[in-house]
């Protein structure tokens, strides 16, 4: 069964495990909450690589795609690329080959040294992230359920756990 299918159960399985964690174990308001963000992250990425697929992107190829359009110049280094994205530079040259292999970027030497590789977005690519960022947008990117404060106080929420993983500095 896909991970982000509807489980149709009788009961939350989360709460449920959390009441006999507390009875096994103690407080359970941590473990309850790490695991309905794990389940939460099955249920969105599996809603929005559904509504990617017709363009045979993946969520993380559609990021990728998109952090090259918001560039200057429409290319970035791999290696930023990868710092950008939060990702492995493994992961990063897997997720453009593809797109390359797709033809919605293009490999290109660095010119300013001559060693690194960019990539580039093409204008597939820009057509294929303009008609895909219209469907994310028009599903609310799986997140419907909830009106415009809840989603600024979830940003809120779990940017403080970015902070304190030490993605970037707390603003002062």
């Amino acid at each position: 069964m896909p991970t982000g299918q509807p489980l149709n159960l009788p009961f939350d399985p989360i709460e449920r495990a959390a009441a006999t964690w507390r009875v096994r174990f103690g407080p359970s308001s941590a473990m309850a909450a790490v695991t309905s963000i794990m389940r939460a992250h099955q249920i969105l990425l599996s809603q929005l690589d559904a509504l990617l697929k017709p363009y045979d992107l993946t969520f993380a190829r559609y990021e990728a795609l998109v952090l090259l359009t918001f560039s200057k110049t429409g290319s970035l280094p791999l290696s930023k690329l990868g710092e950008r994205l939060m990702v492995h530079p493994t992961s990063v040259t897997n997720t453009v080959t593809r797109l390359e292999t797709a033809g919605l970027v293009r490999r290109l030497r660095n010119p300013r040294d001559g060693r690194g590789v960019l990539a580039e977005i093409t204008p597939s690519g820009r057509e294929v992230v303009r008609a895909a960022t219209t469907d994310l947008m028009a599903a609310d990117f799986g997140l419907s359920m909830y009106d415009e404060a809840e989603l600024q106080e979830m940003f809120a929420a779990l940017r403080t756990l970015r902070v304190a993983a030490g993605d970037f500095p707390a603003l002062g």
